[in-house]
């Protein structure tokens, strides 16, 4: 009993505190005067806590993320095109399928649609690079997400010294064209990329040979491409600062903490679909003509057990809608305060830089793609049991000093 209780107080503790200074959105977003060799890959922009903070944070927020993921899916049910794209760039061992177990495992997995790119199958050489993208690109309703993207096509080619000045315009020309095109078509897109050192990343490449549950994951071909480390710290310099368009940023987010770069995109992605600002439907049938209906199918002696228990029924899922639409507008009013001075600026300091800002407190794989995708249901197993309580999860609040 009491360490259920001090788990419940360590929740609401996370959920209330100022852990975030910044949103992250703003923090680690890519500017023109970004330099990716100044990024320091252990830090932690705009995150005030710890490790511990942040997995007591992304627990207790993960209620909030699947019931705004349900109202997505639930809108696009009666029309709406809004949906989510993550992209995920980063070199082995960065942590793109961390994200994918620890972030987007925190919602429905009904309503998301995760495609991870390998090289080109012969079927897809024979059209152009954004051909299998649009293939993948996720249903209205639904949270994509991509390990590895169309931006493989420039990276890897230009590591190799195979694409010149001519040809990665015109590709940078075509990729803003595509999002540009996702954007106006209802999708708001997240593109993050997983900055890991080069120390890091042969630690992490020696616990894979060291490890015998971890032999799987290693492939012989990743020391050739940790050889090319400098050729792909070049690249991306250039692909980042390039196709970082006012309609979809990029997020370079330093990776040597995995639990900072899971916490991180659990904002990110939180704070996006918030600022969706997607209601519950309404039935598009008469209610009263159906709750008749139903209720003439059902026996006398189950209607009134039913009818005795409605009223609290309906007042627990009233008070969990307010406490979710207020958790929204709080996120919203938040994320205007972190924006920059004009929609078409993109200038800030370098990704990684300590940010001085003071805000108000936080409202708190084989060859070719392959899409794992499945129908969702119209109700979803983990948001429905959700309990937010009377007042918002995200109240404002003073993180106690350690």
């Amino acid at each position: 009993m009491g360490r259920n209780k001090k788990k419940n107080d360590a929740a609401e503790a996370a959920v209330n505190a100022d852990l975030w200074s910044q949103d992250p959105r703003e923090a680690l977003r890519v500017g023109p005067d970004f330099h990716l060799a100044s990024l320091d890959r252990a830090s932690t922009p705009g995150w005030e806590g710890d490790e511990d903070d942040a997995v007591t944070y992304q627990a207790a927020i993960a209620p909030l993320l699947a019931t705004f993921q349900e109202r997505l899916f639930a809108a696009s049910k009666e029309g709406s095109t809004k949906r989510v794209l993550i992209v995920a760039q980063g070199l082995d061992t960065a942590g793109k399928g961390g994200i994918a177990r620890h972030v987007i495992g925190l919602v429905d997995p009904q309503g998301v649609e995760l495609t991870a790119f390998k090289a080109p199958t012969e079927e897809e050489k024979e059209h152009d690079f954004l051909w299998r993208i649009r293939k993948a690109v996720p249903d209205a309703g639904y949270i994509g997400y991509f390990d590895r993207s169309h931006y493989e096509d420039i990276l890897v080619p230009g590591a190799n010294g195979q694409l010149d000045d001519a040809a990665f315009d015109e590709r940078v020309e075509q990729i803003r064209a595509f999002e540009h095109e996702l954007v106006e078509s209802g999708t708001a897109i997240i593109k993050i990329a997983l900055m890991v050192s080069y120390e890091e990343q042969g630690l992490r490449l020696l616990e894979r040979v060291d490890r015998p549950d971890k032999h799987w994951k290693y492939s012989t071909n990743d020391m050739s491409v940790r050889g090319q480390w400098f050729d792909y710290q070049a690249i991306y310099q250039r692909m980042l600062t390039a196709t970082s368009f006012d309609e979809a940023p990029w997020h370079v987010i330093p990776a040597d903490n995995k639990w900072y770069s899971r916490v991180a995109v659990t904002e990110m992605l939180l704070r996006t679909l918030a600022d969706l600002d997607i209601p519950w439907p309404e039935g598009t049938f008469d209610v009263e003509a159906e709750r008749e209906r139903v209720r003439a199918t059902i026996s006398e002696e189950a209607l009134a057990g039913y009818d005795k228990k409605l009223s609290d029924k309906l007042a627990k899922v009233s008070g969990r809608i307010a406490a979710v639409d207020e958790a929204a507008k709080e996120i919203q009013a938040d994320g205007e305060d972190d924006a920059p001075g004009s929609a078409g600026s993109l200038t800030k300091a370098p990704a990684g830089a300590k940010d001085k800002k003071t805000t108000k407190p936080r409202i708190k794989k084989t060859k070719g793609s392959k899409t794992v995708k499945s129908t969702r249901s119209t109700k979803s197993a983990r948001s429905s049991t959700t309990r937010f309580g009377s007042t918002s999860p995200r109240t404002s609040g003073r993180k106690a000093s350690k």
